[in-house]
This record gives C-alpha cells, structure tokens and sequence, in this order.
C-alpha cells in the first residue's frame, strides 16, 4: 500500500514521535466544521475505501528508499518507519447514515505515530465521498419517484473518482450507472444509450435508429434530439414500430432544450402512437434544482442521467473536514484556536426520534435511553469488521432522509438539525481549556 499518500508533514511528525518515544494511544477526531451552503445535512461515504487503506498500510521498499535519499530522513527513521503497520481502532458512522456539522465521522484510536500519518488519506477518502453522496442524495429527494442514473465517468476528476462516483451514486439511490467498470466492480447496473456521433455518423437520423434498434433490440432507448427532437420523435415511434419493439420495453431520450415541453411533447406522441408505456429519459448539465423545477411541473419524464453536476459536487466540491487529536496518553486534549476550537476526549453521538436534536456526548457516558448510537466498531487491531453492501448502505442513506425534518431536506434555505453537547462533555471541555490556559499562564509568567 503506497504510504507515501500523505503530507511531508504527517511523515516529519511520526519520525519526531517515534524517536521520542511516543507511542502511547491516541484518538483523532474526523468531523467537518461547517455544513456547505445550502446543505441541510451530510450522507457519510468513503469509509470503505478508508478502511482498505489502514488494512493495507506500510512503507514499500521504493518508498522507503525515497524517504531517505528523495526526504533526506536518517537511517534510523526510516528504519523506525519501515516497521509501522495500522494496528487500531476505528469507530464510525456506517455509510449512507446522514451526519451534522462538528458530529464525527470517525475516530481513530491507534499508538501516535500510526495515527498520525493516516490523516491526509482518511481525509482525502472521506471528504470527497462524503460530498458526492450528499449531492445524489439531494438529487435523489428532488425527483422522489424518478430512476437516477449516473452518467458522471466523463466528467469526474480522473478514473478512480468516477469507479468512486458509480458506488456513491447508488448509495444515494440511483438505480445505474453507465461506468461498465464500476458497474462490474460494485455489482450495479450499467446503462447507456448511444451518443450524438452515432447518429450522425449515418446517413440519415433514420437508419441511426433501425441500425441500433436492429443490432440491440431488447429495451432500445432512442437519442431523439440530435437535430429537430420532434421530428427524432416522429422517426423513433416509427422505428419502433417497424422492428415490433414492444411499448413497455421501448423508450427515447432528449439531451438538450426545454426538458419540459418537449418531455410533454415526447409524451402524447408516444400515447397516441400507442407506446404509452415507453419511457422518456432526460438528461443535459442537470442538477437537484433543475430536477426539483421539472418534479414541480410534473414532467413527464421517467429517467434523468446525471453527470458533472454530481460527480464533482459542482456546487460544493469540497467540505471543511477536520481531523484532530483529542485524546493522547489518557489525557483528553483539545484546541482553542479562533473559528477552530475541538472538543476533548472520544465522543458518541445519539439521535432520537425525527425532530429530535443529534446528542454529542463522550464516549463513555451511558447511553441515551430512546436514541441510538452513531458510531460503531467498524475495525479493530487493524482489521475491518465485515465489508457492507451497497445496498445495505443505500437502505441505511434511505432510512436517514426519510427521517430527516422537511426543513433539512430543503434544497433551498434548509435548517439542519441541531447538535447539542451533553453536560459532561460541555463539563470535559471546560475542564481541559482550563488547565490549558492555566499551563498558558504560567509558561508566560515564567517567560517573564
């Protein structure tokens, strides 16, 4: 596993704890600061993929090598280096499950040194992930009774985002994808078409058609508007007509224009052509607004491919994700920086019934009774704790956004739901920024 997937910085560190020693167990924190605008809520994601790096972590020979000749670190560091494994713990919120603002995602409980460089790839796993699914989920609310299909592979920010997008997707529940390797790789459903150069590179909009229909007859799905839609419309009934393709298996798709009228358009031909039950796909640069405009107009469409919009989250391509120390040797710890103060200690969360604020409490209190608790054991001593499903974690997303308020739910505007602290975590957090401003004090007293 390429350990070298980190900053310079997490490598200084671990080198600087090991020579000193300290390998006591730590627990970090991964939560995220803020809520992007226009998000009510988060769907957690990117733990699988987080999991299989710690499982698999060490320094390769080659990266050994350049951490001594490329880094200029001491023989003996790399030396130290050479012999860490991810030997943890880790507590999470299972994928799909949606989260707050400042609730944690995950806690990683390991000696120092491997806890410490593990940061940059759990960030970098969960950030991403946790921002693609929260962007289909919202896609997903927008048209409740459409088939979300995703189309992003194009778009995304190279491959392995777009076998991630695929998985993401269909955790937010869109039925398929058309990554064919995604699909194979995460047992999904692919899906595709054909695209505006198939078309074109016949003749005629016609013998496109027959062509496709005649070569993939079981559910031919028609690209209609590559030059005028309706007429594209006309020529699909008629096609379809020809080769006997049976109404329900039939279907046509528009990829540009007013969605809406055409969509309507599209429809009636259909019904007086007796494909009444063919379906209409959309698709074209379409996100959750767009898709929420076209659920409010009852546009008859039944199928929306989308791309760009979620594989990147093109509206909030990032999350403030942190990951902080707050617990080392026994000793709870947090920051008091401004606009970034942590909490101390290791945290559970529980949630009640719809309505009810989140509950942040230290790990060890007892549990709320009437709320569950967010976070579970998902590995220990450096081995997860089963490998979940995709669809048990689309059940789990599913679950969560029928619980969440139609306030939070909003595309628009929305209200998350609150996260209050529990009085012995309020009381814990007192506590340590007392001692620490105490120890402050007299450092600079001393100092003076």
């Amino acid at each position: 596993m390429n350990a070298l997937r980190t900053d310079l910085y997490e490598i200084r560190m671990a080198a600087s704890y090991l020579r000193r020693g300290m390998t006591g167990l730590a627990t970090f924190s991964l939560f995220v600061r803020d809520l992007p605008r226009d998000r009510g809520f988060l769907v957690a994601a990117g733990l699988a993929e987080g999991l299989d790096l710690l499982q698999g972590f060490r320094f390769e020979p080659e990266e050994l090598a350049y951490l001594g000749q490329g880094l200029g670190l001491p023989a003996t560091d790399v030396e130290a280096l050479s012999r860490l494994r991810f030997t943890g713990d880790v507590r999470a919120v299972p994928e799909g499950r949606v989260v707050f603002a400042g609730e944690p995602l995950l806690e990683v409980t390991a000696p120092l040194p491997e806890a410490q460089l593990v940061e940059t790839m759990l960030l970098n796993s969960v950030t991403f992930a946790t921002a693609v699914a929260t962007k289909a989920a919202r896609c997903r609310l927008a048209a409740p009774h459409a088939e979300l299909v995703d189309f992003s592979a194009r778009r995304t920010h190279g491959g392995d985002a777009a076998l991630a997008a695929a998985r993401l997707t269909a955790i937010a529940g869109f039925g398929r994808t058309s990554n064919v390797e995604g699909a194979a790789r995460h047992g999904l459903r692919a899906a595709g078409t054909v695209a505006h150069s198939y078309i074109q590179a016949f003749r005629s909009e016609r013998d496109a058609f027959r062509a496709f229909v005649e070569d993939f007859p079981a559910a031919p799905v028609l690209l209609v508007d590559t030059y005028d839609p309706v007429t594209g419309i006309a020529l699909a009934i008629e096609v379809l007509r020809e080769f006997g393709v049976q109404p329900a298996s039939a279907g046509v798709r528009l990829d540009s224009g007013d969605l809406l009228t055409l969509s309507e358009t599209a429809r009636k031909m259909l019904d007086a052509a007796g494909f009444g039950s063919a379906r209409i796909m959309a698709s074209g640069g379409l996100d959750e607004y767009a898709l929420e405009g076209l659920t409010a107009a009852a546009a008859p469409i039944d199928v929306y491919g989308l791309g760009t919009a979620v594989g990147v989250s093109a509206d909030a391509p990032s999350l403030d994700t942190a990951y902080k120390l707050v617990a080392f040797d026994g000793r709870p710890v947090l920051k008091l920086s401004t606009g970034k103060r942590t909490l101390p200690g290791a945290k559970q969360m529980y949630r009640g019934a719809a309505g009810e604020p989140d509950v942040l409490a230290t790990a060890d209190e007892p549990q709320f009774p009437g709320r569950e608790a967010l976070l579970v054991p998902v590995m220990l001593g450096g081995r997860r704790l089963g490998q979940p499903s995709v669809s048990s974690s689309h059940l789990r997303c599913a679950r969560d956004l029928a619980w969440l308020p139609p306030a939070a739910r909003r595309l628009r505007g929305p209200e998350p739901v609150s996260v209050r602290h529990s009085a012995a975590l309020d009381s814990l957090a007192e506590d340590v920024a007392g001692r620490v401003r105490e120890s402050q004090n007299h450092a600079a007293g001393v100092a003076r």
